[in-house]
């Protein structure tokens, strides 16, 4: 059968996902194609078919106007509560920065007077879009969304991206090497993959337990990112445990390797 023919009968609008019986192994519901602004790109997650591929299409001018007015809206309606303040070194924000070795000014971080949590903004082209933020009492849950957008949040302005799980290892990785990259769920959104489209190199770095969503994640990324590579952890990114930084370092392309992160 020829995939691609069969994918392009479904006639997918920009930003539409499908998700179907895979036509080469018919595996229930393990099917996914996307088009991803004029890229369809389509993945079975059975582990055992290697169906997977991208090709580039054609995208008519109504297409792209619709895209980008959808995009400016969803960025445009988010403000943060008014319960959400600049932290002002508050010693529950300045304490847990420490703990982790966080750059509170620069991220910058903000606080949540309410709900007594640390606050991570989620932006785009400089402005604030979304917010995430990590309880540091005992209130649940742990994180929390602010807004309804699904873009990942992200920290540094290096060339090789380093897909994490939280605010915190994005944080603790992104620096001029590493852009940290927080999927802050348990699947890849299109916002995750349109973004990662951008880097020629993209390492898997979830947590030492969720061995199975980084191999889930690694192959569904191949359609977007042309190096994919995982990163086995011994302990959470955010530790900074000096064996999981030097595996990173070894998995970096050498014309990226002029940077460093410090180990605790």
């Amino acid at each position: 059968m020829n995939i691609y023919n069969y994918i392009s009968d479904l006639h997918l609008s920009v930003g539409e996902t499908k998700r179907i019986n895979c036509p080469s192994c018919n595996g229930y519901k393990t099917f996914t194609v996307t088009n991803n602004m004029g890229r369809l790109v389509w993945n079975c997650y059975k582990s055992s078919c290697p169906v997977s591929g991208t090709k580039k299409v054609n995208l008519s001018v109504d297409d792209i106007r619709n895209s980008v007015s959808d995009i400016k809206k969803a960025d445009t309606n988010f403000v943060l509560p008014e319960y959400v303040v600049h932290h002002n070194h508050r010693k529950e924000v300045t304490r847990f920065a420490e703990e982790y070795g966080l750059n509170y000014e620069e991220i910058p971080l903000y606080y949540d007077v309410k709900e007594n949590r640390v606050v991570f903004p989620v932006k785009k082209d400089g402005l604030i879009v979304d917010a995430v933020g990590r309880s540091v009492g005992f209130r649940l849950p742990k994180w929390k969304r602010y807004g309804n957008s699904d873009l990942p949040f992200t920290y540094g302005h290096g060339r090789v991206a380093v897909v994490v799980e939280d605010c915190v290892s994005a944080s603790v990785v992104g620096n001029g090497v590493y852009v940290g990259v927080a999927v802050l769920g348990t699947s890849l959104s299109d916002s995750h993959k349109r973004y990662l489209s951008q880097f020629s190199t993209a390492i898997i770095a979830l947590d030492p337990d969720a061995m199975p969503k980084t191999l889930a994640f690694a192959k569904e990324l191949r359609g977007y990112v042309n190096d994919v590579k995982v990163l086995r952890l011994r302990d959470d990114l955010k530790y900074g445990e000096e064996e999981d930084i030097n595996n990173l370092y070894k998995l970096t392309p050498k014309e990226n390797q002029h940077g460093t992160i410090t180990t605790t």
